[in-house]
C-alpha cells in the first residue's frame, strides 16, 4: 500500500498492512446530533487510496472513521458499496459546488499503453479494461490505447512457427487463450468471428509454412502479427460492454507505416502526418484500441518495429496527435532507484529527464527502449510510467527537464556479462591511424561498444553478452598484427546517473565506498551525454558495490 502519496494517513500503515483484514468505514455528518450513519465494508487492500480520498476534505462535512477486524458478519454486498461512494461523491461535488465543466478543464489528453503481463488473462483484461475506465472517470482521456499481445501469445506464435518446420501445424493453445477469455466475458458472435476469422489465417499461414518449408524474416512479422490484432478486438469489446466506446484498429489503419527492414522496421520520415491524417477521422469520444509492435511497408506487408516496438507505436501516437502525456502502464510504480531485486530498499523517481532515461535504458534498466523515445523527445510529450498493479501512484514522468537538482545521483544501473578488451598499439608512439584500424575492425564485425576509454597509444572498451562470440575472437586476430590484446570476461558495468558537474562529489563517495569493500575499478568511463560514469567491475563484487552505493546516495545509511 503506497500510503506515502497520502500524507494525511500515514499512521494508518501498521493497520493496514495485513491483506485478509477488513476495515469498516463509518461517515458520520459533523456537528450532527443524529445517530445515522454510513458504514462501508472493504478489504484492506483496496483501502488506502479511498481513505485518503474520504480523510482530505473532513472539515466540510463528514468525520470518517475507521477499525479493522479480521471476520465479520456483515454481508459486503448488503451494504451497496458501490452506491455508498457515490452518494458521498455526489455530496462532495455539491459541498464544495464543482461542476462537470470545471472537471472537464483538468482533463488530460493522453495514450495508454498495456504490455502483454497486464493482458495475461481473461481477469487481466478485465482489470486492465476498468482501469481504463477509472483513469477516464478521474480526467485522464485516452486518445488511444496501444495494447501487446496478450500474456506470452508471441512466444508461441514464434514457437508455431518453428513447429511447422518440422512439419506440425497446431495453435490450440492460442486459440484457447482467446476462446476462453470472449467466453468467460460473453462477447457477441461478429468479435468471436473477427478474432477466430485471425487465427484461422494464422493457421493456413503455418500450413504454409509446413508445405514450403521455409519462413523468412517476412513471414516471421506476419506470424507474429496475430498476437496483437486478436488483443485489441477483445480489449476493445471489454471496454464497450463496459459503457466506453472502444474501437479496434490494426496500427497501419491509424497511419504507423515503416520502411522494408522486416524484423527491426524504421517509422517512415512522415510519421507525424500520417497518424494526424488517420485520426482526423476517428471520434474523440471514442477510444482507439491500436496494435502495438506493427505496421505496414509502402507494398501494405506487414513489418515489427523491433525493440522496444510497442512502446515506440504509443509514442509515437502522442507526439504525432501533440497529446499532454503518453502513459506507458508496467508493473512498478514508476522508475526506481535501482533493481528492487537487488535492493529492495529501491525508491521511484517522480522525474527524470529524456537523456536520463535512455542512458538508465543503454545500461540495463527496464525502461523505455532509447529509440521508443524519440518521437516523444522531438515533440516534448511528457511519458509517463506508471503501475497497472497500484494506479493511484503518480508513477515517474520523463520530460526534457533534468530532475531534482538537490540529489546528487538520480539512480543506479548495471549490465552483467561484460566483455573487456584492453588493446595496445605495438607501433610508435604518436603514429596516427591506430584508433580508426580498431574501430573499422568493429565495424567489418558488426561489434557494438558500450562503454570506451582511450589514449594515444591504447584503448579500452566494453562488449555486452549479446555480442557474437566468434567475431569477438576473429577480431582480436585481425588486429593481432598492430596491437597486443587482454581480454577479460565475466565483467559488469555499473552506471551511476548523475549530473557531471557534480562529478566531484560522487566520485568521491564512491571510491571511498570502493575502498572500504575492497572492490577494485577495472576501468571508468565519464559519458559525453554528460549524466552518466560508469565502472567496470568483476561480476561477483556487483550486487555488494551497488547495496552500499544505494545506502550512501538514497538511504542516508552510508559507511564511509
Amino acid at each position: 500500500l503506497h500510503l506515502r502519496h497520502c500524507p494525511v494517513f500515514t499512521k494508518a500503515t501498521p493497520i493496514l498492512s495485513t491483506p485478509t483484514h477488513k476495515t469498516y468505514i463509518t461517515l458520520r455528518k459533523k456537528n450532527s446530533t443524529s445517530n445515522n450513519m454510513k458504514l462501508i465494508l472493504l478489504p484492506a487492500t483496496t483501502t488506502a487510496a479511498l481513505l485518503c480520498y474520504l480523510m482530505v476534505p473532513t472539515s466540510l462535512a463528514f468525520q470518517p472513521s475507521y477499525k479493522v477486524a479480521k471476520s465479520s458478519s456483515i454481508s459486503p454486498t448488503s451494504l451497496y458499496l458501490a452506491d455508498e461512494i457515490k452518494e458521498y461523491r455526489r455530496g462532495l461535488s455539491r459541498i464544495n459546488n464543482k461542476d462537470s465543466k470545471a472537471k472537464k478543464d483538468t482533463d488530460i489528453s493522453c495514450v495508454f499503453k498495456f504490455g502483454g503481463s497486464s493482458l495475461a488473462d481473461a481477469s487481466r483484461i478485465d482489470y486492465v479494461a476498468n482501469l481504463i475506465k477509472d483513469q477516464i472517470e478521474e480526467g485522464n482521456k485516452p486518445r488511444a490505447v496501444v495494447c501487446s499481445a496478450m500474456g506470452k501469445t508471441t512466444n508461441n506464435l514464434l514457437s508455431a512457427g518453428e513447429f511447422a518446420l518440422e512439419g506440425k501445424v497446431n495453435v490450440d493453445a492460442i486459440r484457447t487463450l482467446h476462446s476462453s477469455t470472449m467466453d468467460e466475458f460473453g462477447y457477441p458472435q461478429s468479435t468471436r468471428d473477427e478474432v477466430d476469422a485471425l487465427l484461422d489465417e494464422c493457421e493456413q499461414m503455418l500450413t504454409g509454412v509446413k508445405m514450403i518449408q521455409e519462413l523468412s524474416p517476412k513471414s516471421l512479422d506476419q506470424l507474429v502479427s496475430y498476437g496483437e490484432r486478436c488483443s485489441v478486438r477483445i480489449m476493445a469489446q471489454r471496454l464497450n460492454q463496459l459503457g466506453v466506446p472502444a474501437q479496434a484498429f490494426d496500427a497501419w489503419d491509424v497511419g504507423v507505416y515503416t520502411d522494408s527492414q522486416f524484423g527491426d522496421a524504421k517509422l517512415n520520415p512522415d510519421y507525424e502526418e500520417t497518424i494526424a491524417k488517420a485520426f482526423a477521422r476517428i471520434d474523440k469520444d471514442v477510444v482507439a484500441v491500436v496494435t502495438g509492435f506493427i505496421g505496414h511497408n509502402k507494398d501494405g506487408k506487414i513489418t515489427t518495429l523491433g525493440r522496444g516496438g510497442s512502446d515506440l507505436t504509443a509514442t509515437a501516437l502522442g507526439a504525432s496527435l501533440g497529446l499532454d502525456e503518453i502513459q506507458v502502464w508496467k508493473d512498478v510504480d514508476g522508475i526506481l532507484s535501482t533493481d528492487p531485486r537487488l535492493v529492495p530498499q529501491a525508491i521511484p523517481l517522480d522525474q527524470v529527464s529524456f537523456e536520463e532515461a535512455s542512458e538508465l535504458a543503454y545500461f540495463g534498466a527496464q525502461v523505455l527502449h532509447p529509440i521508443a523515445m524519440q518521437p516523444a523527445m522531438k515533440c516534448d510529450v511528457p511519458v509517463r510510467v506508471k503501475n497497472s498493479y497500484n494506479p493511484s501512484a503518480i508513477g515517474t514522468i520523463i520530460k526534457q527537464d533534468k530532475s531534482d537538482d538537490s540529489r546528487l545521483v538520480t539512480a543506479i544501473t548495471f549490465k552483467r556479462g561484460i566483455t573487456v578488451l584492453d588493446i595496445c598499439s605495438t607501433q610508435m608512439l604518436g603514429a596516427y591511424g591506430f584508433l580508426a584500424r580498431v574501430f573499422a575492425e568493429f565495424e567489418k564485425h558488426k561489434l557494438s561498444v558500450d562503454v570506451l576509454a582511450s589514449s594515444e597509444v591504447s584503448v579500452s572498451l566494453t562488449l555486452d553478452k549479446k555480442q557474437d562470440t566468434s567475431e569477438i575472437n576473429q577480431l582480436i586476430s585481425d588486429l593481432g598484427d598492430c596491437s597486443e590484446i587482454s581480454r577479460k570476461d565475466d565483467m559488469s558495468i555499473l552506471t551511476l546517473i548523475t549530473d557531471v558537474e557534480k562529478s566531484s562529489q560522487v566520485l568521491a563517495t564512491a571510491f571511498r565506498v570502493f575502498a572500504e569493500q575492497d572492490i577494485m575499478v577495472e576501468m571508468m568511463s565519464q559519458g559525453a551525454s554528460k549524466v552518466n560514469i560508469s565502472f567496470i567491475i568483476k561480476t561477483p563484487k556487483l550486487e555488494e558495490a551497488v547495496k552500499h552505493l544505494h545506502a550512501c546516495f538514497f538511504e542516508e545509511e552510508c559507511l564511509v
